[in-house]
């Protein structure tokens, strides 16, 4: 397994857990976590045997403290502090969304835990994550007006679409730094739990995926329900939909999802994200900054 010096990656019982590990640095973010926690999911997808992850900080204190702006944590984190007059040259390009987007990619579902403070980055990074839950000491802050910058890690596309664009407009013009009660009842977190029970509930939600449906199922859907809300027709939808179930409704995940409720007895979906995904997947078009 490959050895990293900003995160620890743990499989078990078919979960990734994958920790921000800065923890006398509050987790705050650097180029150096962002490019380790691209290469554990670039591991995590091509592992059949992961079939959720769950992301977390050390200790108790915070999930991620936001960028780590100091000479230590490598000053810059969010672009290349070489100037360039091309605005399309890749040195201009936000380190937290090269994250976001290949969290975005993902095969496999992404479970957030935070744990404590959450902001900058450390918020923003876990608006790409499908469910979010929280400890009862979380904060949250989306503090780039404070910081004379703006929302980054493609949180204007993100953050809109998860909490509505009146709230999201709100914690971004303010800045501020709020509690998981206010982030629960904005729609940013699905549940808040006592510090020392936190993992054990995203544990619970990543088992009850690994253990009771198909991993292609889940991918697909993570796929569909992520790109297809935006689609300017439910037809779009329905060309996806309709494609899935023709295919999958004929492999092997399928029969035993049927034999499995009919014999009143655990599934074993034989069928692999790294192989067996349908024929006309990823369907959608190649992007810039692939």
């Amino acid at each position: 397994m490959t050895e990293y010096t900003q995160i620890l990656v743990e499989k078990v019982e078919g979960i990734a857990t994958i920790t921000l590990n800065r923890p006398e640095k509050m987790n705050a973010y650097t180029r150096t976590m962002g490019a380790e926690i691209m290469s554990a999911m670039d591991d995590i997808d091509a592992d059949d045997s992961v079939r959720a992850v769950i992301f977390t900080g050390s200790g108790e204190k915070a999930f991620c403290a936001g960028a780590d702006l100091t000479p230590e944590g490598g000053g810059h984190v969010f672009s290349d502090p070489n100037e360039v007059d091309d605005l399309s040259d890749p040195k201009v390009r936000d380190g937290g969304g090269k994250l976001t987007l290949r969290l975005f990619e993902s095969k496999k579902p992404l479970i957030s835990a935070c744990n404590g403070v959450a902001v900058g980055v450390g918020a923003t990074m876990q608006l790409a994550m499908d469910i979010r839950l929280a400890s009862e000491n979380a904060r949250y802050g989306f503090v780039f007006a404070r910081r004379g910058i703006v929302p980054e890690a493609a949180s204007s596309w993100f953050l809109p679409r998860i909490v509505g664009i009146s709230q999201a407009l709100e914690w971004c013009y303010s800045g501020r730094i709020f509690d998981a009660e206010e982030a629960k009842t904005g729609g940013l977190i699905r549940s808040i739990h006592p510090k020392g029970g936190l993992m054990q509930v995203a544990r619970e939600l990543g088992r009850e995926i690994a253990q009771n449906t198909s991993a292609v199922s889940v991918s697909m859907t993570r796929a569909m329900m992520w790109r297809l809300m935006n689609a300017d027709h439910p037809m779009e939808a329905h060309k996806i939909d309709s494609r899935a179930i023709y295919r999958l409704s004929r492999g092997a995940d399928a029969k035993e999802g049927i034999a499995s409720f009919l014999e009143k007895r655990p599934p074993e979906y034989p069928a692999k994200v790294s192989e067996d995904m349908p024929d006309f997947y990823p369907w959608w078009d190649e992007r810039p900054y692939s």
